[in-house]
């Protein structure tokens, strides 16, 4: 850990985040061809190198007893329950949202403000998360962990949009700080606790989950009149990319 290597990734995805929205040209309908793409790298990397890893990774899971028959073969049952998660934050964000526009009958009502800490919160854990993986990161090739961060940068942009159009100024006056401490927070605890490999496999395994349902999420309403063949050309060049290293 001599080089902090992974000090760079952090800081970059947390001027993402600081920064992101700022870049007007991404915004608005019909989906800028920038965002769709930078899904489908985001969705690529899952299922070439984070999945494989996760596969190499269930011998760390196996070693529980408890988990040898239960969670054989399945550590990606972590990665189901990430998807979940998120899918039901969507939902919750959505209906409630829904209901606020009957009622005030305003065309993008102000999101309430319990449901506004919930999904932060929950982003918050989720950037947690991952600011530990760019640090336990360090102790493997310098590849890994770029691969890893470009990976995860173009998925911070997604989401920064996403956010702020769900919950606008609340987002960009509180939220994108919050989610900024939390990366820092969660890579700044690299230093201090050392988790087992069977949790970090499983910690990897609920991002990409995570990741999945996010990106997907963005693309397929169609009022977004998402580009397909952006996030497949993104999805293609990564894609080869990573099955070329």
């Amino acid at each position: 850990m001599e080089n902090y290597v992974s000090v760079w990734p952090v800081l970059v995805l947390a001027f993402i985040h600081c920064f992101g929205t700022k870049l007007r040209f991404l915004a608005g309908v019909p989906r800028s061809i920038w965002l769709s793409g930078a899904g489908g790298v985001s969705v690529a990397y899952v299922f070439l190198h984070l999945f494989p890893e996760l596969g190499e990774g269930q011998k760390y899971v196996e070693k529980f007893n408890w988990a040898e028959k239960s969670l054989g073969h399945h550590v990606y049952l972590m990665a189901l329950v990430g998807l979940s998660v998120f899918y039901g934050l969507e939902r919750a964000v959505v209906t409630v949202k829904r209901e606020q526009m009957h009622k005030t009958r305003e065309k993008e009502p102000e999101t309430p403000a319990g449901i506004f800490w919930l999904h932060i919160g929950s982003f918050a854990i989720y950037n947690a998360l991952i600011g530990y993986i760019l640090f336990q990161r360090e102790e493997g090739p310098t590849q890994a962990l770029l691969l890893f961060s470009i990976a995860m940068a173009l998925y911070f942009l997604i989401n920064d949009f996403s956010l702020t159009e769900y919950h606008q100024q609340h987002y960009t006056k509180f939220g994108r700080w919050v989610l900024v401490l939390a990366l820092v927070a969660g890579w700044a605890t690299g230093f201090i606790v050392e988790l087992p490999k069977t949790v970090i496999v499983l910690v990897m395994a609920f991002v990409g989950g995570g990741v999945i349902l996010n990106v997907l999420k963005e693309e397929l309403p169609e009022e977004r009149e998402s580009r397909y063949w952006a996030f497949v050309l993104g999805a293609f060049l990564y894609a080869i990319l990573l099955l070329s290293l």
